[in-house]
């Protein structure tokens, strides 16, 4: 817990216990048990059918004896931080003063590490409530490079990954996102301007633009979230760290052939099978 009367700054003390400062100034709402109940079959149902806009998510829990309305669906849909993805002209409009920066992505031959970072945030249910995650990832070796929790969807905590992944790890030569709010606003572009790297965004509710970091997110929650009842943020985050390490280290991925993220974002062979 924060203790707000004490000396040393707010921004210094999360900063310390590894969370975004949006996370201490701000003061939660209780979400009813219902609709956490009802977030969490939407995300999995969203897992299984991406495509699937707000109507088609109402039909698919009335099927399963769920009786929802598509605005309240649409509601958490937001919430989430999902909408259905596939390809539509891209008719919005950037917030005043930012900028949606085109998507360089595709055709490029991604062949090394460091060539493109992506970042994402996904939802993260609890045994009571919610967190986000962020992750930034390596588009060629798929390696996570750094990642946050945050109870908001505010942008520093995404700044906070991207800062320790440029510290650890130097810079990549382009940084792809979705158009959320986050990676639009001046305080996080910014970061990337300042060190000279290309910021490339997808293509509205294009899925394929960015599909590594949604593997991923699916990786996590079938194999570590939905096996697990988080009942703090402290635990989430102890938890999902011990995955994303042997995410990382441990786990081969196919399309890497059969070698770890951690192997292939090193430069490191295959080590022969016993």
């Amino acid at each position: 817990m924060i203790d707000r009367s004490h000396d040393l700054p707010i921004a210094r003390r999360a900063r310390e216990l590894g969370i975004s400062r949006g996370s201490v100034y701000y003061l939660p709402r209780s979400v009813p048990p219902a609709d956490l109940a009802l977030m969490r079959r939407i995300d999995e149902l969203h897992l299984e059918y991406p495509f699937a806009g707000s109507r088609m998510l109402r039909d698919l829990l009335a099927g399963e004896g769920i009786v929802v309305g598509r605005l309240h669906v649409a509601t958490l849909m937001k919430r989430l931080a999902i909408e259905a993805i596939y390809r539509r002209p891209n008719t919005s409009k950037p917030a005043p003063g930012r900028k949606i920066y085109p998507y360089f992505l595709r055709r490029l031959q991604v062949t090394r590490a460091n060539q493109v970072w992506a970042m994402d945030i996904t939802y993260i249910p609890m045994a009571r409530g919610f967190v986000y995650l962020a992750a930034v990832v390596d588009w060629f070796s798929r390696r996570v490079l750094s990642w946050r929790l945050s109870i908001t969807m505010q942008a520093d905590f995404c700044i906070e990954a991207v800062e320790e992944a440029i510290g650890w790890f130097g810079k990549p030569e382009i940084f792809n996102t979705d158009q959320g709010s986050q990676f639009t606003s001046i305080d996080f572009t910014k970061v990337l301007m300042a060190e000279g790297i290309k910021i490339s965004m997808d293509g509205r509710g294009a899925w394929r633009d960015n599909v590594f970091v949604e593997r991923l997110w699916k990786s996590v929650k079938y194999e570590e979230v939905y096996l697990r009842a988080y009942e703090t943020v402290s635990h989430a985050r102890a938890s999902i760290g011990r995955y994303l390490k042997f995410y990382n280290g441990r786990r081969p991925h196919s399309s890497l052939g059969r070698r770890t993220p951690d192997h292939a974002y090193f430069n490191r062979p295959l080590l022969a099978a016993a």
